[in-house]
Parts: structure tokens; sequence; C-alpha cells
């Protein structure tokens, strides 16, 4: 894929247990082959300053430090998936040079262009970062239908411990993106979901996007602490940051039950 890809999209995150909080806010993703020379617009750039761009450094391995496709290509190796075929990135891109991505998603397929793996990267508002390897173990293909699970080894609210785990769902069609996120951890936990039409990404969607959702990350960051605010008033439990894992990366837990099953 050359074409650069705009997700105008919506994510939703429903807290689970005694404190109960949930918002939804517009967000804008864009999906690029990281390895490809990208077909975009004037207001985007790969590896250099623009009103937005993505950078190699921001994604695959450390923040700021990041290897881009390189690193994700040995990662796949490592837990020996086969993986050669297409990469691609999906991501908040810069704006004005600033970026902060929550979480954003590798999706890693074969040579005939079948979803086979996830690598979701979620970073947190600390600057630590761990990477979720999620897969079937027998390397099938990952369809709409099936939950992928990964114990949770990263602080990333400190209104929620570092124990229980996440189960992925990904509908991932040509024209259209939907990625769900379930966690628990003993009766609390949350849900977070992130959905949206794929679009060519233009200079006309990205100038709409910066006046509805404007500053981009910076936006998102606030509406974190807003969001943090608003659990401190209710009475959640502030947990202090924890070192955060020593692995980079860490493989999904097993398959998908019903697969499992079938």
């Amino acid at each position: 894929m050359s074409r650069v890809e705009h997700i105008p999209g919506h994510t939703f995150h429903g807290r689970k247990g005694a404190v109960e909080n949930g918002f939804r806010y517009s967000v804008d993703y864009v999906l690029v082959d990281p390895e490809a020379i990208p077909d975009g617009p004037r207001l985007f750039s790969m590896g250099r300053a623009n009103l937005t761009s993505m950078h190699q450094s921001d994604h695959g391995g450390a923040p700021k430090r990041g290897r881009g496709a390189a690193w994700v290509r040995e990662v796949l190796a490592a837990h020996g998936t086969g993986l050669t075929g297409p990469l691609l990135l999906m991501a908040q891109p810069r704006v004005l040079g600033h970026v902060f991505n929550p979480v954003s998603f590798w999706l890693c397929h074969d040579e005939g262009g079948v979803l086979r793996a996830v690598i979701a990267e979620v970073t947190n508002t600390f600057g630590d970062r761990h990477s979720y390897l999620v897969r079937h173990e027998d390397g099938a293909a990952i369809t709409a239908q099936d939950r992928l699970k990964a114990v949770k080894l990263l602080h990333v609210s400190p209104f929620q411990p570092v124990e229980g785990g996440y189960v992925f769902r990904f509908d991932i069609r040509e024209d259209h993106i939907g990625i769900w996120i379930d966690y628990t951890a003993g009766d609390g936990g949350l849900i977070a979901t992130l959905t949206g039409p794929r679009l060519p990404l233009t200079n006309r969607g990205i100038l709409t996007a910066c006046l509805r959702r404007p500053f981009g990350s910076r936006r998102v960051l606030g509406l974190i602490h807003w969001q943090a605010l608003k659990l401190w008033w209710k009475g959640a439990k502030y947990r202090n940051r924890p070192s955060p894992p020593a692995a980079e990366v860490s493989a999904c837990e097993d398959s998908s039950p019903a697969r499992k099953a079938s």
C-alpha cells in the first residue's frame, strides 16, 4: 500500500468496577506502509517536519529511539512467526512536531496479504513503552470473530493495577477498521474501542481534522489528564508508577477460546 490513509475515528473508554467513568472522543489516525515511499498529500511527510508527519524514531522500540519496520521484522523473527509479508503502521501522526500515542498498531501480514499478527505498541504518560505481540499460537489468520489474550505488564493508568489481562479483537477491512480491547483485573478494568473508516489522506482532511480536533496529540494528552482528574474526584484509588517491564515485547497468552473449541 503506497497511499497514506486517514482514519477519522472515535475512541470509547468505559471503566468497569465500583468507580464508573466513560467517555467517547473523536481522534485521527493514519495508516501507512513504513517500508514504501508514501503517496501522500503536501501537508503530510514521512521522516521530516510538516504540519503532520510520521517519524521512524516514534515507533518500533523505545520512544524517541524507535527503529520502525526494522524492529518489527526482528520481533516477528525472534518469536518464530515466519511472517515476511507487508507491514502497516496505524498511529496518530505528529502535528507540528508533537506526538503522543497511547497505543499504536503494527498490522503484520503474510506474503498473501492475510493479517496474521498485530503488535500493539502501548505508551504511558510517564514515557514507558511495552509492546504486545498478538496472534494465534498456530499462526492462523486473525478474523473479526477472534478474541486474543495478553497479560498486562505495563503501568498505563495510575487508577488501574498492573495485573489481569487484555482481550483484543480486530476487524480490519478495506474500508473500515474496528479494534476492541477488554481489560479485566479482578472485578474491575475497562473497555476501550477504536473504530473508523479508511479514507485517502488529503490536505483537506488534514486541515479539517486540525480545525475540528486542534493540536493533535496535545489534545489527547489534555483529555487523558482531564479524565484522570475526574477519577480522582470520584475517589478512584491512585497507584504510584512501578518500574516498567524489562522486556520490550511480550507474546499473547493464547488463542481465541471459541476458535480452540471448533
